[in-house]
């Protein structure tokens, strides 16, 4: 069976994750707290991924097509502007909010941000792997600290009917995960857990 995924209410979604180090049973809500709220919405005819992570302290925006396809991203850090904007056009085309094309990113198409567990949610949700299988794709992996945007070569296997596996192909790591019912990550071992 090919993996799906229902829908997200169009009401939206929230889900939380603090990092996998912080005790579960300690209250980690409120501001500066290290977790992560992640709020989905649909609005204008796609899917808007809003979250705030406390511990690197940044805001990022997904606009998200209708297939998963990412369309937009916007990080906030400590401005009211985006510190980085990124567009792209669903073909592997990327370019900047000032409108320059990024070549270097040519051929990417999902986006990864090592500080939430959500980017791996994208390709999840969009790709059509029955159980066994995998599929190598290449995103576009941002540093939130420098900004630094490069090309990442990574590999997903479907090893059940919610459970996954994730490689980083340059680097050999790997990690296994379960999701749930909507393809969003529940706990991701050494790095973050499902709150809330």
């Amino acid at each position: 069976m090919v993996a799906t995924y229902p829908s997200f209410s169009s009401d939206g979604h929230v889900a939380r994750w603090a990092p996998w180090d912080v005790d579960p049973d300690v209250d980690v809500s409120g501001d500066g707290a290290p977790t992560e709220e992640l709020t989905i919405t649909w609005e204008n005819e796609a899917w808007t991924a809003s979250g705030v992570v406390g511990r690197e302290q940044i805001h990022y925006i997904l606009r998200i097509s209708p297939t998963w396809q990412v369309r937009q991203f916007l990080l906030f850090r400590d401005m009211d502007d985006p510190d980085l904007w990124l567009g792209t056009d669903g073909h592997g085309r990327w370019g900047e909010m000032n409108g320059s094309h990024r070549p270097d990113l040519d051929g990417c198409v999902d986006l990864d941000l090592a500080c939430t567990p959500f980017t791996n949610t994208l390709p999840i949700r969009r790709l059509p792997l029955h159980v066994g299988d995998s599929a190598d794709i290449t995103v576009a992996h941002v540093d939130v600290e420098t900004l630094d945007v490069r090309p990442d070569h990574q590999r997903y296997t479907r090893m059940g009917e919610h459970h996954w596996r994730f490689e980083q192909l340059s680097t050999g790591w790997a990690q296994e995960f379960d999701v749930d019912e909507h393809g969003l990550v529940r706990d991701y071992p050494t790095l973050f857990r499902r709150v809330g």
